[in-house]
């Protein structure tokens, strides 16, 4: 079976600095992914070649077997760690703009979604508060029945109630034939949800594992061993 993201000696360079260096590991489909690492770990910019929104320095990296390019960008759902719509727009704006950008966008489910949070679609953009935003942009990228969901720092900058509304969000509404990949570094508040993790570490891959494995062979929660690793 091919897995639905993989990576083989892949390397980012920023000038002098190694991003990712040599990093290497594979995806299986229908799995909820932790992308764990402290900041500056590699987390975003190996999501951003998994967009295609970078090219690698070195190695390869493949999502359903194919090179990032415009046939997997109909199959990945990608949340950045920012908003990025026109704080012009309306609500319904974005619905609009997502069903004509993306095949497999459930607008019924959006909207239901947007229900649920009380947010109305005549609603400018710019008058939602942070949380709101990013509550709502989620409720977008989780209506698309993608085969790989690359979320970076979804839950980084909201309360822990916030927390909560995110997390049973993604439970609820991904496609389960698909693949979720959470970047984060707040472990404690994720860990239940995720079947498998992947450490990285100044680049580089240092775990990569089911969650299950790693709780046996530790005695450890993933949040435990996240702290010794890290040494944080």
């Amino acid at each position: 079976m091919t897995a639905i993201l993989e990576a083989k000696g892949l390397s980012k360079h920023y000038a002098q600095v190694a991003a990712l260096n040599e990093a290497s590991f594979a995806l299986e489909a229908g799995r909820i992914v932790g992308l764990l690492g402290p900041n500056g770990s590699g987390k975003t910019t190996l999501i951003k070649l998994a967009c295609d929104l970078l090219a690698p320095t070195a190695g390869e990296i493949l999502v359903d077997g194919m090179a990032p390019g415009v046939e997997t960008k109909k199959i990945v759902s990608y949340l950045p760690d920012r908003v990025y719509f026109d704080e012009r727009m309306k609500v319904g704006d974005c619905v609009e703009m997502f069903a004509d950008f993306y095949e497999d966008f459930d607008v019924m489910k959006a909207n239901e979604m947007l229900a649920q949070l009380g947010v109305a679609q005549q609603l400018l953009f710019k008058n939602l508060s942070k949380g709101t935003k990013e509550k709502a942009q989620l409720c977008f990228v989780m209506s698309r029945k993608a085969k790989l969901y690359l979320l970076d720092e979804p839950i980084g900058g909201v309360d822990p109630a916030a927390r909560d509304y995110i997390l049973s969000t993604i439970l609820r509404n991904y496609n389960e034939d698909g693949t979720v990949l959470i970047s984060t570094h707040l472990i404690y508040d994720i860990e239940r949800i995720l079947d498998d993790v992947l450490f990285l570490n100044w680049g580089r891959v240092v775990r990569h594992q089911s969650t299950d494995e790693l709780r046996e062979q530790t005695g450890k929660s993933v949040d435990e061993v996240f702290r010794e690793v890290f040494k944080c």
